[in-house]
Order: C-alpha cells, then sequence, then structure tokens
C-alpha cells in the first residue's frame, strides 16, 4: 500500500478475499474507487488478488484467522490505521460442512459456529464504534439460502449461517440511530472450491451454478448504497 490514499477514499474490509466470492467482491469494489483490505488465512492467495486488482498498490492484505477474536479485532484496527475511517465491511469468509444430523459432531458444531457466525461477530463489534464515530458505515453478510431451504446435511452449516442472518436484522434495528445499514446476501450454488468439495459436477453441473461475479455484484450493489431499500433484510439469490 502507498500513501496516496485520501481520508475521502471509501474503504472496505472484505473477508474470504482469498477465493471465490470476496475476490471477486474485492475487485470490483477496487473498480469503484475503494480502498480494500483483504483478508483470509493464506496470504499468498491474498496477494494474488490484491495484485489482480485495479491499482493494487492502493490496496492492503492481511493474513487472519476472524474466527479468532483478538485476529479479527486486529484486523479492523490496521484498517482504521492505515486507512483513517471504514466504510464497508463485507464477510464472506466461510466453511461448509457437509453431514448428515447423525454424523455431525461437537467438533463439526464448533467449527461451522466459530467461522461463520463468529467470524462475522467479531469484525462487527470491532468495526461498530467506527461506523458510530462516522455515523456511517454498512456491512454485508454472506450467506446461504439454505438457511431459509437447507439442503440434506446442512444442519451445522445452514443453522450457523443463519444466526449470521440474524446479526443483519439486529444492525438494522441498532444502526439506525447511527446511520448503518446492513444486509445478507443469500445465494444457492455458486461456482467456487468450497462447492466442489461438497457437489461434483455429476450433481451441480457448472450450468446450474451461480457465478462468484454474479454474486459479487448485489454484494458490491448494497456495499455502496444502491439497495439501501433492502436494509435488514435477507436477499436470496437462488441458482439454476
Amino acid at each position: 500500500m502507498t500513501d496516496t490514499n485520501t481520508p475521502s477514499t471509501p474503504v472496505a474490509v472484505v473477508t474470504g478475499a482469498g477465493s471465490g466470492i470476496g475476490a471477486a467482491t474485492a475487485r470490483m469494489l477496487a473498480t469503484r474507487g475503494f480502498a480494500v483490505v483483504l483478508v483470509g488465512r493464506r496470504y499468498e492467495m491474498l496477494e494474488s488478488v490484491r495484485e489482480s486488482m485495479q491499482d493494487p498498490t492502493r490496496h492492503l492484505s492481511i493474513s487472519a484467522d476472524v474466527a479468532d477474536s483478538e485476529r479479527a479485532y486486529e484486523v479492523i484496527d490496521r484498517a482504521v490505521e492505515a486507512y483513517g475511517r471504514l466504510d464497508a465491511l463485507i464477510l464472506a469468509a466461510g466453511t461448509a460442512p457437509k453431514l448428515s444430523i447423525e454424523q455431525t459432531t461437537e467438533a463439526t458444531l464448533e467449527e461451522a459456529f466459530f467461522v461463520n457466525t463468529f467470524g462475522k461477530a467479531f469484525p462487527i463489534l470491532r468495526a461498530w464504534p467506527v461506523f458510530k464515530r462516522q455515523r456511517a458505515g454498512r456491512v454485508v453478510v454472506v450467506s446461504t439460502i439454505g438457511t431459509l431451504d437447507p439442503f440434506p446435511g446442512f444442519f451445522a452449516y445452514a443453522a450457523s449461517k443463519a444466526a449470521a442472518d440474524s446479526f443483519v436484522r439486529s444492525m438494522k434495528v441498532e444502526g439506525k440511530a447511527i446511520g448503518v445499514k446492513a444486509f445478507a446476501i443469500n445465494p444457492g450454488a455458486v461456482e467456487t472450491d468450497m462447492l466442489r468439495r461438497n457437489f461434483p459436477e455429476n450433481v451441480v453441473p457448472r450450468s446450474k451454478a451461480l457465478s462468484p461475479e454474479s454474486v459479487a455484484e448485489i454484494v458490491v450493489a448494497c456495499a455502496t448504497g444502491q439497495r439501501d431499500e433492502d436494509n435488514g433484510r435477507v436477499i436470496p439469490v437462488p441458482s439454476s
């Protein structure tokens, strides 16, 4: 990152930015003039995405597991320290264990809820005082249509994402007084590595899956104020 950023440059933190929807969102935000803080567990993947973005020196990669509260708080602190503000928080990091109810273990539940629920809550908690000080901010949670219609095997996954959907409704209520808006994007099958770990192409053909970019377009529309009428809502994005 260079010192070419000004206090008026909008800033977004994107978790899960190393691939899939998070990476597509980071690239699109860059074309909208945002300085983007890319967050994920694998630094080399973040850097590969950053280098592919418009004006790559404007952006910053931070390797962190946001399911760890200290690391999540550090991400927000570093973003604000580097850029002086935070306009959008995009929470796209996730995990999708696919196990039947009888196969689900305590470890499965802990992983799903720490990554998909606490991994979204922790950055929100740290960003909230920043938004309050600014009297503005937008949070976009990347969830799943499975919270509305869970697929077999998504006992833990769908529940952990449903909790994150609830965060959005709460943020609408508490954010009204301080100018914060929040959105949940709930796509069906998206063509990502995570999808393919659970569903081979003979089960979910590529032609039936959404592209990461098509979902990112909705995420960016929410992050940039184009869909403020959906504040506090779950936005289903079904696949074919």
